[in-house]
């Protein structure tokens, strides 16, 4: 008992260690989660305030298979079922992220950057590193389930309810811990093993996807009986749950369970492999590199394309499934004047279809801001990781190295803007009969928003020039702000000052309303300014680990 004992020695301190490194990045994680949530659920109590919406929303989901296969399973009209239809796997999803992410940061990347092996020089169990990164996982989960629970009464529904949503959505997180702690054992680097977890996230969401799609609408065409595929996702599971509908608490022992079996998977894995290598064998590089890889724009391309490929695939499927469906805009909330005002607010017109169209494409485009956000947040990892420095010992300048990275950046943006705009338009056209007119119209709409993207990406610049360590939290609440802006300035009635702070709210909401060129120049000039403020202080300062 003692020598299972002593493999945890240490664990405390490693996870307050864990708690000071990320006591800026978690907070942001929950507070901007809670706000998703608290912005959503408000906007929904207004939208659908009597029992006619309420049975109308219920009914025009369970019926359309792009609703519920984004949405989740239809409960039925209930005001908590319709919030956590429309919640519960936004937050599923983002909890699972946060979490994977968490846990590969505080194993597989010490092992990477050589802190685990300096930590393991002291009194430190075998499993006190990943053990202290699950306790951080749990923490992280459960205090995000307190506050969903309190954003949740606030609404005025049942407790009851409010409590099992929390829990579904605390087990669902830490199972992807558990998932992450996996797959840091199996892979060599902190890159690897975040693709492989986000690779059985995506597997998750589309087998969920898929059984919700294919399901039976039954009640009254109110409520989704899913099929088989989605009782094998951990996201199916927590949405089987069905707070404040049926409130099935057996689908949370299946979360349980599998978080069991990952525990005990990660400890055989860890007890059989050495600090700083995987279980899978790394392939060997080509003996010589390619002549593209001597120059800093070829490193950098080197390096992002996988990040782009993934982000091209999402928004590709995204744009594809939210453009099949605009023609059915005007069937699918026929009837909700609170929601078709709501379009017309997003979107900037009275025409529905034009509406979507224009509040979807900025919603991709933003996005595609996340792609800018982790591309340019490489030079933080760089810089940090102890590799930027023997780079800028050879004949490469900060400047070459910094632009070649913002530009790089700013041309995989475009092509994701391009791909998506063109996607949901393709789709649009092939379901109205206007194939080339439609895409070409989304594609323009799309690129009219890359000066609001690239003023995102030239704050994250900014910011990693004057205050590096500040990067990663700021680069990602600026991002979430944005989002907040985007999605409740208009239902929320926020004043317009605060709308403003936003870049995309300066950009022409095409293809609803024609395109000025005089605020793309500025957010474009703006764009420069804060890149050249970055770059300004970045030659001048030393580097931060």
């Amino acid at each position: 008992m003692s020598d299972r004992m002593g493999n945890f020695t240490g664990t405390g301190a490693l996870l307050r260690l864990a708690l000071r490194r990320d006591r800026i990045q978690i907070p942001v994680w929950l507070f901007a989660q809670a706000a998703v949530l608290g912005g959503s659920g408000s906007s929904i109590v207004g939208l659908y305030d009597t029992p006619e919406e309420r049975v109308s929303y219920a009914t025009t989901s369970a019926s359309s298979v792009v609703t519920v296969a984004f949405n989740g399973p239809t409960s039925g009209p209930a005001l908590g079922a319709i919030i956590t239809n429309e919640t519960l796997l936004v937050s599923v999803v983002m909890i699972a992220l946060m979490t994977t992410f968490m846990v590969v940061r505080h194993t597989r990347q010490n092992e990477e950057t050589g802190r685990a092996e300096m930590v393991g020089a002291g009194a430190v169990g075998r499993y006190a590193m990943v053990a202290a990164a699950l306790c951080l996982a749990v923490l992280a989960d459960v205090a995000f389930s307190a506050l969903s629970f309190l954003v949740l009464l606030s609404f005025g529904l049942s407790a009851s309810g409010a409590l099992l949503y929390g829990v579904a959505l605390a087990l669902t997180g830490i199972t992807f811990a558990g998932v992450a702690a996996v797959t840091a054992q199996i892979a060599e680097s902190s890159r690897a093993a975040n693709g492989i977890a986000a690779a059985f996230v995506g597997l998750s969401f589309l087998l969920r996807a898929v059984g919700d799609a294919t399901g039976e609408v039954v009640r009254n065409g109110q409520y989704v009986e899913s099929a088989w595929p989605s009782y094998l996702s951990p996201m199916g599971w927590a949405q089987q749950v069905r707070p404040f509908s049926e409130n099935r608490t057996a689908f949370l022992v299946p979360l349980v369970l599998l978080f069991g079996v990952l525990l005990y998977v990660t400890t055989i894995l860890a007890a059989h492999r050495d600090v700083g290598t995987g279980m899978l064998p790394v392939r060997p590089g080509p003996a010589r590199a390619p002549r593209s890889l001597g120059s800093p724009f070829g490193l950098v391309w080197r390096l992002q394309r996988g990040s782009l490929l993934g982000w091209a695939i999402g928004l590709l499927i995204l744009g594809v499934s939210f453009g099949a469906v605009a023609d059915e805009v005007d069937d699918l909330i026929s009837g909700n004047e609170d929601l078709a005002e709501v379009i017309e607010q997003l979107g900037g017109t009275g025409n529905l279809v034009e509406g979507y169209l224009s509040a979807i494409i900025g919603i991709g485009v933003l996005v595609a801001c996340g792609y800018v956000i982790q591309a340019l947040l490489r030079m933080r990892t760089e810089e940090a990781g102890g590799t930027l420095e023997p780079v800028l010992a050879t004949a490469v300048s900060r400047t070459r190295w910094l632009g070649a990275h913002v530009v790089c950046t700013s041309l995989g943006l475009v092509a994701l803007a391009l791909l998506f705009g063109g996607s949901l338009g393709f789709a649009y056209g092939v379901a109205s009969g206007d194939v080339g007119g439609e895409t070409v119209t989304a594609i323009g709409a799309a690129l009219v928003r890359v000066p609001a993207a690239l003023v995102i990406g030239a704050i994250v610049v900014a910011v990693f020039g004057i205050a590096p360590r500040l990067a990663v939290p700021v680069s990602w609440g600026v991002l979430a702000a944005a989002f907040l802006v985007m999605q409740l300035g208009a239902v929320l009635d926020l004043p317009q000052v605060v709308l403003d702070l936003s870049p995309f709210t300066h950009v022409p909401n095409a293809p609803a309303a024609s395109v000025e060129a005089l605020p793309l120049v500025v957010l474009g000039v703006v764009a420069v300014g804060l890149c050249g403020a970055g770059l300004a202080v970045f030659r001048r300062r030393d580097l931060a680990m």
